[in-house]
Formats: C-alpha cells, structure tokens, sequence
C-alpha cells in the first residue's frame, strides 16, 4: 500500500539551515531555544564533521548526526516533541551505561529527556555519547567540515506548540 503523505517541496532559494531553522521556530520559543543550543553543543563538541539529517515528520522534528547521508548511518539524533526534547542514541540498547540514564525498551535504541543543557556537561553523558561515536559504523570522517541535509519535510504534522 503507497502512503499518501505528501512531503513538501522545497525551494531551491532556500538553505538547509534556513529550512531547519523555520521547522524548530515552529515550536514554543523556550523549546526551540533548547533545540538550538543543544544543536550546538552536538555540532561543536561531539559530531563536527557529520552530516546532520533533518525529517520534519507528522510526530516530532528528528534532527540526526550521522556518517553518511543515509539513515542507517545516524548515530544520535534530537527528537523534538511539543512537549519536550529526547537525545535519542541509535544503538543505546548496546552501550554501556552503568548510570542507567538512558531510558526506552526497544531493542536498538534508547533516549535521555533533555530538560536543559545541564545534561551535556554529565560525565554518563559525554560518555555515552563518546561510545555511540566510537561504535559508529562507518566511523565518522576524520577531516572537514559537516553540514545539514533536509531529508523529509511532511506537508501535515501534529501542532508543534502546546495549546
């Protein structure tokens, strides 16, 4: 059976960045804040050469550090929900966490609620986050630079703000 969601077209005018920005400026303005911010510190302390991988989907705003540019290669992502922020690791059910911070059941991936950006500077944190690193497969490049690639923008999706 073919879905009938539509994704949106894009403009050709306009960036990634400028896309992902006016997707997280959708939701109330201290959790788009808390999206930013925590955006930045994954970029600049933990994935500076990944390829960021942004679905806008019906449920929550996905933004993915991965290897490639393809899903499978996603390492973490932010889950952005009306409500609130997951840092969701991909293969969390396999890492070591001997704090038991990470939350879930499946049996791949696991999240931590990002409540502020306190949580970043958690040693169980930044260890975690390291390991999800080093058991990336393919590892992430070395060198250069990362950048952001719109992979799903759905036409229809849940409210972004609260009532």
């Amino acid at each position: 059976m073919k879905s009938r969601t539509k994704t949106t077209t894009v403009a050709a005018t306009q960036s990634p960045e400028k896309q992902l920005a006016g997707f997280i400026a959708r939701f109330d303005p201290a959790l788009a804040k808390l999206v930013r911010s925590a955006r930045k510190v994954l970029r600049e302390k933990f994935f500076p050469t990944a390829v960021e991988l942004v679905y806008d989907n019906y449920n929550a705003l996905a933004i993915g550090f991965a290897t490639t540019e393809k899903a499978s290669g996603a390492i973490v992502s932010l889950a952005v929900y009306p409500r609130w922020v997951n840092l969701y690791f991909v293969y969390g059910a396999s890492l070591p966490d001997p704090e038991g911070l990470l939350q879930g059941t499946g049996n791949r991936g696991r999240f931590i609620r990002l409540d502020d950006l306190k949580r970043f500077d958690q040693p169980a944190v930044q260890q975690l986050l390291r390991a999800a690193i080093d058991d990336a497969d393919p590892p992430l490049p070395a060198k250069g630079r990362g950048y952001t690639l719109i992979k799903m923008a759905l036409e229809k999706r849940r409210p972004r703000r609260l009532a």
